[in-house]
C-alpha cells in the first residue's frame, strides 16, 4: 500500500452528482487538471466513503436523492472539520441555511469546466 504524501492528499476531491452525465463531466475535468476524484451519485453513499477515508474538498450537487447536498456537508464537516465544501447547483432559489459550513462556497449550473476548475484551484490553494 503507497502513502500518499501531503501534497496528493491536497488534491483528493470527492464528487457527490446525482445526474450521471454531469458527473462524468465533471470527474473528467478534474482529473484532468490533476485532481484525484472519487465520484458518488448521492450524498449517502459519500459520506459513507467519507467516514472511511479522508479528502480535502467535497464538491457536491445540492438537490440529490437519498441524502442532499446540504446535509452531506453538514456530516462531512462533522467528521472533518477542515473538510473544504463546494455545491454546484441549477437552483438559483436554493438557500443555504444555518447549518451549511460556512466557509462553503456555491457554483451556479450552468457553468464552463473551466471556471470549475479555476474555483476549486481558488479554494484548495487558499
Amino acid at each position: 500500500m503507497a502513502i500518499q504524501t501531503s501534497a496528493q492528499m491536497l488534491r483528493r476531491i470527492i464528487l457527490a452528482e446525482d445526474d450521471e452525465s454531469m458527473r462524468g463531466f465533471l470527474e473528467r475535468a478534474l482529473s484532468r487538471a490533476g485532481y484525484e476524484v472519487t465520484s458518488f451519485a448521492n450524498g449517502r453513499d459519500a459520506y459513507e466513503h467519507l467516514r472511511k477515508e479522508p479528502f480535502t474538498l467535497l464538491l457536491t450537487d445540492i438537490v440529490m436523492p437519498q441524502m442532499d447536498g446540504i446535509e452531506l456537508a453538514r456530516r462531512a464537516s462533522e467528521l472533518d472539520p477542515d473538510l473544504k465544501i463546494m455545491f454546484i447547483t441549477g437552483f438559483a432559489a436554493v438557500t443555504l441555511n444555518s447549518e451549511t459550513p460556512k466557509d462553503a462556497r456555491v457554483l451556479s449550473k450552468p457553468f464552463h469546466l473551466k471556471d470549475l476548475v479555476r474555483e476549486v484551484d481558488k479554494m484548495l490553494n487558499s
